[in-house]
């Protein structure tokens, strides 16, 4: 009895607190509301995570029905201004921090990778493995090239392919990452080579995108197709 009687007092005071759940049966304002809001949260989750959801949509309504403001606009620009240095030092924290941890990664695996047989390190640090030899023109500095690659990180995520496009691309060769200019200066048309490029020869400290992370070690596949007029 005492146990039916708690549950009934907790179904009321939920249905009390809570809304009841937006559907495709509900009117379509409330199912615009719905979806505007859930887009917003999602897409700002992290955000969201550091403040106060209550404050934020009192903030919201008064701001949306042109009530006076319980801040001034200098106190809630000094709030902002203040989130947001923290956010970047944060951020900035776990940037140098993901570098620390891809170098000591990179490190590790070039130095293991160069104990086996068929790789090739450089003076720069690149390395490189033969997987096909070819017998054509050699590129220069200033040559115009066209290649087929494939390029992975050491956890074996692709992050860009021109096989998988199905589409070579032409280049010079002084206008790519070090590790490239290096490594295809080394090939003869037909020839296919995989590089492994320390950070400080590819995207260094920076990164490139989401996906390449600062000092990250890369391996590429490449095949050198043609040396252009």
């Amino acid at each position: 009895m005492k146990k039916t009687f708690l549950f009934t007092s907790l179904l009321i005071l939920s249905s009390s607190n809570f809304a009841a759940t937006i559907n495709n049966k509900s009117p379509q304002q409330d199912q615009l509301g719905y979806s505007y809001g859930y887009v917003m949260g999602r897409s700002n989750a992290e955000t969201l995570k550091d403040i106060n959801l209550d404050a934020f949509i009192q903030g919201l309504k008064q701001g949306s029905s042109g009530q006076k403001a319980t801040l001034t606009d200098e106190e809630m620009a000094k709030a902002l201004t203040q989130y947001k240095q923290k956010s970047e030092a944060k951020q900035l924290d776990e940037f140098k921090q993901t570098a620390i941890e891809n170098a000591k990664v990179g490190d590790a695996f070039l130095a293991e990778n160069t104990k086996k047989a068929g790789i090739v390190t450089t003076k720069s640090g690149l390395q490189y493995q033969v997987l096909q030899t070819g017998q054509g023109k050699t590129p220069k500095l200033t040559s115009k090239v066209k290649v087929n690659y494939e390029g992975r990180l050491l956890n074996g995520t692709i992050f860009d392919s021109s096989i998988a496009r199905n589409q070579p691309i032409d280049f010079q060769v002084n206008q790519v990452i070090q590790g490239w200019t290096e490594g295809l200066q080394l090939m003869q048309e037909g020839a296919k080579y995989r590089f492994f490029i320390p950070a400080k020869l590819a995207y260094g400290e920076i990164g490139s995108g989401d996906t390449i992370e600062p000092n990250s070690t890369l391996i590429f596949d490449v095949e050198l197709l043609q040396v252009l007029p």
